[in-house]
């Protein structure tokens, strides 16, 4: 029979776990660590530090427009490289970014900066799965996670091939689209093809935020926030100190939602 300690424990083993992105160097370097650290302490899991880009496909307009100030801020690449080990020694963190500069500056660079950071991974989510294929053996080689992605319009076959050597989590996208587009689907009928494939953790990200995290946590093991919490970064009628609050609030709310 289990004591309370036992009961207690096994919760917490089984609590459905929450992966939080924010685009880095917005609105500077030194929020970008505030906020992280802060995100840990409300129940974050994982932590997305996104990779400002000029033309982020997958996203909408919300993280876009903070990837495009960031990079008017004077984001480079040796910024993320820097203040990644002040903050992964805190939070399980993985890179979020488009595969431009993996190509340019090599994956191999991002492989030994992440070592040398304490990043456990990266999330791709331009670099489909059979080009990624050569550059997650190289990845997982180094002991690290390269993501994968599985959208609602996979047919279970291709489900098979993406997920049967996933490892870390899989990131089911909730709708075909945009990220923050806030759409609704149901997804039992994936979630079923996946998990008859693997026991790797399913997250599912796109549109999640306080209002929907319960619903979309459904029979999954966990959700993705990006949006939700970068619309508080881009309001301007808010101190730094104010957003780091209210995302931390967001954060806790999305937390016990998903675990009620």
């Amino acid at each position: 029979m289990y004591n309370n300690t036992n009961k207690q424990a096994l919760k917490e083993y089984t609590l459905k776990k929450l992966v939080a992105y924010i685009t880095t160097g917005f609105p500077s370097l030194e929020f970008t660590v505030d906020a992280a650290l802060a995100l840990a302490e409300s129940g974050v899991d994982t932590l997305e530090l996104g990779m400002p880009f000029s033309d982020p496909v997958a996203d909408g307009p919300v993280i876009e427009k903070a990837n495009l100030l960031a990079l008017q801020k004077g984001f480079k690449l040796q910024h993320l490289f820097d203040i990644s080990s002040k903050i992964a020694p805190h939070i399980d963190t993985l890179w979020m970014g488009y595969f431009n500069p993996f190509y340019h500056k090599g994956v191999q660079t991002f492989i030994n900066e992440a070592k040398r950071s304490g990043v456990n991974g990266f999330i791709i989510p331009d670099l489909p799965f059979e080009e990624a294929a050569p550059y997650k053996k190289e990845i997982e080689a180094a002991g690290l996670n390269l993501i994968d992605f599985i959208a609602p319009t996979d047919s279970k076959e291709r489900i098979g091939k993406i997920v049967t050597d996933a490892k870390k989590f899989i990131y089911l996208v909730a709708y075909a689209g945009i990220t923050g587009a806030g759409k609704s689907e149901d997804l039992g009928e994936i979630v079923a093809n996946i998990k008859e494939f693997t026991a790797t953790p399913l997250y599912v990200g796109f549109g999640v935020d306080q209002n929907t995290a319960k619903e979309k946590a459904q029979g999954v093991d966990g959700v993705i926030v990006g949006s939700a919490l970068v619309k508080v970064l881009l309001d301007e009628s808010l101190t730094d100190t104010q957003k780091i609050t209210k995302i931390s609030a967001i954060a806790k709310e999305i937390k016990e939602k998903i675990n009620e």
